[in-house]
């Protein structure tokens, strides 16, 4: 065995030790079903502050962020937005959950949900939105912690056995201890995606020569691309630097010109992913907080200050750097072997051919049967993509030469990599940090929605009166299986498990007509906000890759004539550039707003509700002194979300320079629209404080406030 493999061993072997040590505390301390499934509501400050960041930000931002950067460049670079919008979820709702967690013992939004609305159905529907969130979301993390450790470990471990030995920590850690187990294990998970992001953006700029080496490679990129004419957004610019445009109108966003990445693809993808703090998960959150007092410092210090100014610095630094060095030949472009001359007509037309194929896998090669070869530059480099690898091939001295290239799935073990030699033991804590990002999301997702499972199925149909030891053993249950479910789906169903796994957040948002209706309008009806969600789940299924494949897959069934009459009404995924969160809330806010209103509920209901908005109002409502604020504060948080990442976000393509022209770009050789990301995290910031701090959106209410407030607008209620 190497150092590296030893080193690797030894955090790896000290991360599992703390993890398997708060299972078992958290176990001692789960004496009642509240303890177990929502930490017996005693969470502290910081640890809610650190957990939920930890939560919020899962191994897509450690892994697949900067892949993204590297394959999209900066226009996707805006998904960094999600630092702030994920928690700007928070500053409208989370406050406000803790308030009715509190006074009506609520531990799952379950039972939120259908004692506010009425009947079962948003009980159950809630249920099922954490099942499409949950389930999916776990299996790609597990799987995406499988392949890292099958790149660090040279192949020695493969992704399917990497993948259930990882797993099956965070089952025993999460089975054993519940929520609380889960939170302290996120402390430590928090500050390693940190310090891990960090690492390796610092890394990143080491091997591409500095600062200056990293810019003027950026700069010879871009160069490259423009006089290639490879990937130009319609106004010609390198969509390395220049988002493509506001909006395309294409019937799929693969076909919009220079990316995807427009600025209402933008915008509404950060709406998927306001999704994770409003998913039923989230609410579990809130309810097992000890006091109000940790939101507003998470939402804005924790997430929007520190994660932003991360993911708008080092991962930017990843994902350009990892082009930089890849196209100056070094040590991210890995010599595979060399090919005949033959394969010159072939690579010409694009073709891969069988031969081609024989000689990859004679060189333990991976190169799928849907592999794609692309020209980089005619007659010299070409680029061939196949499942998960790129390779580029190029003509030197007579020879075709194959060198593997990173892709978004494992630039960051390349990265990692680098290291292998010179500094194992780094290799082994930023794997470490890898893991801990991608398990943090994982645990919290298993741990609430056994929750849910357990209280708002087993609980409510099977055992009414079930036993809090009884309820404990459920959740323990349930655990287990949608470990091994979520499992032996990514193990087995690849492609399946990524394309809902893409789906979760969208799904997650979906949630915010019916937190809009517990928290602010009670005029939204049961019937709206079920019809709504429904409508909105569908919406996001079809506009989405899931959907696509649906459609072509029921297409094949149909007559040949039928099916070639329908093809062109058919869409793909992302029409008009608009992400399926976007289609989703469309839809879910038209039935939920046209059946409320044109189907208001009883006199009674109404009555109900409005008696828990005006306790809600007195206990949480926004201070008198504050109300002249409201205004102008709601008034630039639209300005932000249109002008900073949405449609009017294009301006910064060329505010500051010519995003063509590298000599133009000022200061310190970044591009004008990264100068403009900066500039726009640092409004956001500011936004986030004025609605948290100023406002008092998240402005912490003392539980005994909540107590008393409660007991006078519902003294029928008894404590229990």
């Amino acid at each position: 065995m190497n150092e590296k493999l030893i080193w690797l061993s030894i955090f790896v072997g000290v991360y599992w030790a703390y993890c398997l040590f708060w299972g078992f505390k958290g176990a001692q301390q789960a004496r009642t079903a509240a303890d177990y499934f929502v930490a017996g509501r005693s969470i502290g400050v910081w640890v809610f502050v650190l957990a939920a960041t930890a939560t919020s930000f899962s191994g897509w931002t450690f892994i697949g962020h900067p892949g993204k950067i590297l394959t999209d460049g900066l226009p996707y670079a805006f998904a960094s937005f999600y630092a702030l919008t994920i928690p700007f979820t928070g500053v409208l709702f989370l406050r406000r959950q803790w308030v009715l967690g509190r006074a009506f013992r609520y531990i799952t939004p379950g039972e939120m949900y259908s004692d506010y609305y009425g009947g079962n159905a948003m009980r159950l529907l809630t249920v099922l939105v954490a099942f499409l969130f949950s389930v999916p979301y776990l299996g790609l993390q597990l799987r995406a912690s499988g392949a890292l450790f099958n790149v660090l470990t040279d192949n020695m471990v493969t992704v399917e056995v990497g993948m259930f030995a990882l797993s099956a920590v965070v089952m025993i850690y999460v089975a054993l201890g519940g929520l609380r187990s889960v939170a302290y294990v996120d402390c430590a998970q928090c500050i390693l995606l940190a310090v891990g992001i960090i690492i390796i953006g610092l890394l990143t700029l080491y091997f591409a020569g500095g600062w200056s080496g990293f810019t003027s490679g950026v700069a010879d990129n871009v160069r490259e691309a423009v006089a290639l004419k490879q990937k130009l957004t319609p106004a010609g610019h390198s969509n390395i630097v220049a988002m493509p445009g506001a909006i395309q109108t294409v019937s799929a966003g693969g076909d919009a010109v220079g990316g995807v990445w427009t600025g209402m693809m933008c915008l509404t993808y950060m709406f998927a992913l306001m999704g994770i703090q409003a998913s039923p998960a989230f609410s579990m959150w809130a309810f097992a907080n000890r006091t109000s007092k940790p939101f507003r410092w998470q939402q804005v210090v924790a997430s929007s200050l520190v994660i932003g100014i991360i993911l708008f610095t080092f991962t930017i630094f990843q994902g350009l750097g990892g082009n930089v060095l890849a196209a100056r030949g070094g040590v991210l472009r890995e010599f595979r072997l060399s090919l005949d001359a033959n394969f010159q007509d072939a690579l010409r037309d694009k073709q891969v051919t069988k031969q081609m194929r024989l000689s990859f896998e004679a060189s333990k090669i991976s190169l799928a049967h849907d592999a794609s070869i692309s020209i980089k530059e005619p007659g010299k480099q070409w680029r061939v993509s196949s499942a998960d690898n790129s390779y580029l091939i190029a003509s030197e001295g007579g020879t075709l030469n194959v060198y593997e290239v990173p892709t978004e799935k494992n630039l960051v073990p390349k990265l990692i990599n680098l290291l292998s030699s010179s500094m194992p033991w780094l290799v082994g804590l930023l794997a470490v940090c890898a893991l801990a990002a991608m398990q943090s999301t994982g645990a919290a997702y298993l741990s609430t929605f056994s929750g849910m499972v357990t209280r708002d199925l087993f609980k409510k149909y099977c055992a009414p009166n079930a036993s809090d030891r009884a309820q404990k053993a459920c959740g323990r249950f349930f655990v287990v299986l949608i470990t091994v479910v979520a499992l032996l789906v990514a193990a087995n169903s690849k492609q399946a498990i990524v394309m809902l796994g893409g789906l979760a957040v969208a799904y997650g948002f979906q949630m915010y007509p019916a937190l809009m209706g517990i928290c602010y309008f009670p005029r939204l009806t049961r019937r709206g906000v079920v019809w709504g969600l429904v409508a909105g789940l569908i919406a996001v299924t079809l506009t989405d890759k899931m959907g696509v494949h649906v459609l072509e897959s029921i297409k094949l069934f149909m007559p040949d004539r039928l099916a070639a009459w329908i093809k062109p009404f058919l869409w793909g995924a992302y029409p008009l550039t608009i992400h399926s969160a976007g289609w989703g809330i469309l839809f879910n806010l038209s039935v939920t707003l046209g059946v409320s209103f044109g189907w208001p509920d009883r006199a009674d209901r109404l009555h109900a509700r409005q008696k828990r908005h005006r306790f809600l109002q007195d206990v949480s409502g926004i201070p008198e002194n504050r109300r002249k604020s409201v205004g102008l504060a709601w008034l630039l948080t639209v300005v932000w979300f249109l002008v900073g990442f949405g449609p009017f976000a294009v301006i910064g393509n060329t505010l500051f320079s010519d995003p063509n022209e590298p000599s133009t770009w000022a200061p310190v050789g970044l591009p004008s629209l990264w100068i403009w990301q900066l500039l726009m995290l640092i409004f956001g910031i500011f936004v986030m404080w004025l609605l948290a701090f100023h406002i008092g959106l998240s402005k912490p209410i003392p539980p005994q406030r909540v107590e008393q407030v409660f007991k006078e607008h519902f003294p029928e209620y008894h404590e229990g």
